[in-house]
């Protein structure tokens, strides 16, 4: 939320401000700055369920709250006291890292709807930023806050790992740097590298023992390893590396050059991190179930163009 505040001491009146020539408005508006209001919460809300009859929710001015929530997502409730919410499942932990981004920009608001854990199921968002970020992830929480999204029951933002994580049921690895101009992919993967070493101790030391880890930010399968291997008390199998617009890739250039349609493209593997040394595995891809091989049958197009396709545009 912004207020105007106009910076000079001077005042008007109500009859002064009915009129103000046009050099005069263009000076105004210049002067005119912006001040964050931080939203604050100074009650909570309560509900109490008897055993004969569901009590409405009662608002108690205790004095405290809760230091790493956001806005009305302070507020505490009783799922079960709704018709409509008592039925919902049990709520779950989603921490997402890189929360201020581009990319968290698209995904929160599809968890936050029930697109991507289904419409019972509510979610309390744990989002992870930066120092230089963390104006931005505000406005990321003020975004959820507006949106009234009725399964999105909880909002924190910090910028500390091993207090986002804390009891994290599912992992999403967004944030990573990218790679700038004239960068050596050594230096980037040294960067990246301290980053997912970190996240991957905080993993391990507060969040879910059966959390579900999925990294994004790139070289996305080499920061998985790193996260894993820092966190020894979580299930290998529990991680997982987005490489899914290369495997995307894949199947669409299969499924053209063998003139189907790509629902019928299945079992493409992508071999490597997001780059010119990616391998797409067109040997154990299949077309309705038959090897690729099998279908196309042209083993130099497989080799060369094919997977050249792959590995060039998919990280243009």
């Amino acid at each position: 939320m912004a207020v105007a505040e106009l910076s000079p001491a001077t005042s008007f009146t109500s009859s002064q401000s009915s009129y103000v020539a046009p050099s005069a408005r263009l000076s105004y508006h210049r002067r005119l700055s912006f001040q964050h209001v931080p939203r604050t919460v100074s009650t909570g809300i309560r509900c109490s369920v008897t055993s004969d009859k569901i009590q409405a929710p009662g608002v108690i001015n205790d004095g405290k709250t809760k230091q790493d929530c956001y806005g009305v997502f302070c507020l505490t409730y009783d799922l079960k006291a709704e018709e409509k919410t008592k039925s919902w499942k049990k709520m779950i932990n989603v921490a997402v890292s890189g929360a201020a981004g581009m990319i968290s920009n698209h995904l929160l608001f599809k968890l936050a709807s029930g697109e991507v854990f289904g419409p019972d199921q509510p979610i309390a968002l744990k989002l992870l930023g930066s120092e230089r970020s963390f104006g931005a992830l505000e406005g990321v929480a003020m975004e959820l806050e507006d949106s009234l999204f009725p399964l999105l029951r909880e909002v924190s933002i910090g910028i500390d790992p091993y207090e986002v994580f804390e009891n994290a049921e599912w992992a999403l690895l967004i944030g990573a740097k990218p790679r700038g101009p004239g960068m050596e992919r050594a230096a980037l993967l040294d960067i990246n590298g301290q980053i997912f070493v970190e996240q991957g101790k905080a993993l391990n030391a507060v969040a879910s023992r059966n959390v579900k880890v999925m990294v994004v930010g790139n070289p996305c399968n080499t920061n998985a390893l790193i996260c894993m291997k820092n966190a020894p008390n979580i299930p290998a199998k529990n991680f997982h590396a987005l490489t899914r617009l290369d495997e995307n890739r894949a199947k669409c250039q299969l499924a053209l050059k063998a003139g189907v349609f790509y629902d019928k493209v299945s079992n493409v593997t992508i071999w490597g991190n997001h780059s010119t040394t990616q391998v797409p595995d067109f040997l154990n891809a299949k077309i309705h179930g038959i090897p690729v091989p099998e279908v196309i049958r042209d083993r130099k197009w497989l080799e060369e163009e094919f997977t050249q396709v792959v590995q060039t545009v998919s990280v243009i």
